[in-house]
C-alpha cells in the first residue's frame, strides 16, 4: 500500500481538546471484522465483550512533564525545550528539541527555575534537535515534574493545564519514560477495570514508552521505505506466562493500543507464542502485517496517513477502517489523543 491511500479529510473541530468525563463515557465504535459490522456504544460497555479466561495487556508507561520554558544566557530569549529521551543519568545528558532553534546552539546555556536549572548545547542532532548537558546531579526527574508542563500533542492548540497533568495519564501509568500517553488507555478507570477483573479476565502490563516519533509524518509513498523511530519497550516474563496461558486456552488477548501492540509484536517466537525481552523497537507494522499475538484491539482515531492509522489498517482491513473513519466523521465522533476510542474484534 501507498501512503497516500491513508489519507482522509479530517474537519478542525472533531479534534478534541478536552477528555470526556468520566473517562469511561467517551464514545466506543466497535468494528466487527468477521462481517464488517459497525456498532456504536459508549466504552464503559466495553466490559460486556469480554469472557472469562481473556486477558487484557495495558502499557503501564507514564507520561513525564517533558516540556520546558527557559531563558538563554545573555539575550533571555524565550526557548521551549522537549525533553525526548535520558542519554545518560550519571551526567545528566539527554536528546531534546528547542524552539526556536536557529536561536539555540553548541555551547548555549538555557535556564530554567530562576536560574537554579540549566542545560548546556553540547551537539546538535537535527535541525531541531539538540543534545544538551544539566548542571543538576541527581534525580532530574523530581525537579521535571515540579517545573515542566505536560506535553500535549502539537494539534490540541491550547496551553496544557494543571488538570492536564492528571487527564493525559491512564489510571495504570507507572514507569516514567513516555514523552507522548498511550491514548488507547486513557479511556480506563479504576471501576471499570475492577468490573473486567471480576469477569475472570487477567490484566497484565508490559512498557513502551511513546516517543515524538508516534506523530512523525511518513515522508516516503512507498511505504517499505520508512523507518520508525525506536522506542524503548519491556515484556516482562509475569505477562508472557499470562498471555501464552491465555493463547494455549484458546481465548482472547485484548491489546490497548497501538504502543502495547509494537511492544508484543516486538517480543515473538517462532511459533506464535510471547517470549520476556526488552530493549529498543523500530517495527514498523502496515498491510499486510501477520499479527502473532493481538486478537482484539482497543485504540482512539489517528492522524492521516500516520503509522497509528496504518497499524489499525493492518489489523482491521484497509477499507474497513477507512469505512470507519468516514461514518466517525458523519457521526461528529472526537479524534486523536483526547478523542473517542474504537474496539476491534
Amino acid at each position: 500500500m501507498k501512503l497516500s491511500d491513508f489519507k482522509y479529510p479530517l474537519p478542525r473541530n472533531l479534534i478534541a481538546r478536552y477528555p470526556a468525563h468520566p473517562r469511561d463515557h467517551s464514545s466506543l465504535m466497535v468494528l466487527n471484522r468477521i462481517d464488517e459490522s459497525i456498532e456504536e456504544k459508549k466504552f464503559h460497555d466495553i466490559q460486556a465483550f469480554f469472557e472469562k479466561g481473556d486477558c487484557l495487556v495495558v502499557n503501564e508507561t507514564k507520561v513525564f512533564q517533558a516540556r520546558l520554558y527557559g531563558k538563554k544566557e545573555k539575550t533571555n530569549a524565550k526557548i521551549e525545550v522537549f525533553l525526548l529521551r535520558e542519554l545518560n543519568a550519571e551526567e545528566n545528558i539527554w536528546d531534546v528539541i528547542v524552539d526556536p532553534a536557529r536561536k539555540v546552539r553548541i555551547g548555549n546555556k538555557i535556564f530554567f527555575d530562576n536560574g537554579k536549572l540549566w542545560c548546556e548545547v553540547i551537539d546538535n542532532t537535527t535541525s531541531r534537535g539538540r543534545t544538551v548537558r544539566f548542571n543538576h546531579k541527581g534525580d532530574l526527574f523530581k525537579i521535571i515534574d515540579r517545573i515542566g508542563l505536560t506535553p500535549l500533542p502539537h494539534y490540541i492548540k491550547r496551553e496544557a493545564t494543571a488538570k492536564d497533568k492528571e487527564s493525559y495519564q491512564t489510571v495504570f501509568a507507572k514507569t516514567v519514560g513516555a514523552v507522548a500517553a498511550p491514548t488507547a488507555g486513557l479511556h480506563f478507570t479504576k471501576q471499570l477495570l475492577r468490573k473486567i477483573e471480576a469477569k475472570g479476565v487477567k490484566i497484565v502490563p508490559v512498557v513502551l514508552h511513546v516517543g515524538l516519533g508516534t506523530f512523525r509524518q511518513v515522508e516516503v509513498e512507498d511505504l517499505t521505505k520508512h523507518k520508525m523511530d525506536s522506542e524503548y519497550y519491556e515484556v516482562p516474563q509475569h505477562a508472557v506466562d499470562v498471555v501464552n496461558k491465555t493463547i494455549d486456552s484458546r481465548h482472547r488477548v485484548y491489546v490497548v493500543g497501538t504502543s502495547t501492540c509494537r511492544a508484543l509484536e516486538s517480543s515473538v517466537t517462532a511459533d506464535g507464542h510471547l517470549k520476556a525481552s526488552k530493549g529498543w523497537t523500530d517495527k514498523f507494522i502496515f498491510p499486510l502485517y501477520d499479527f502473532k499475538i493481538t486478537d482484539r484491539l482497543i485504540t482512539n482515531f489517528h492522524l492521516p496517513e500516520s503509522t497509528l492509522l496504518m497499524m489499525v489498517s493492518a489489523f482491521a482491513g484497509h477499507d474497513l477502517v477507512m469505512k470507519a473513519y468516514k461514518k466517525a466523521i458523519k457521526d461528529r465522533y472526537r479524534f486523536y489523543s483526547y478523542g473517542d476510542a474504537m474496539l476491534i474484534i
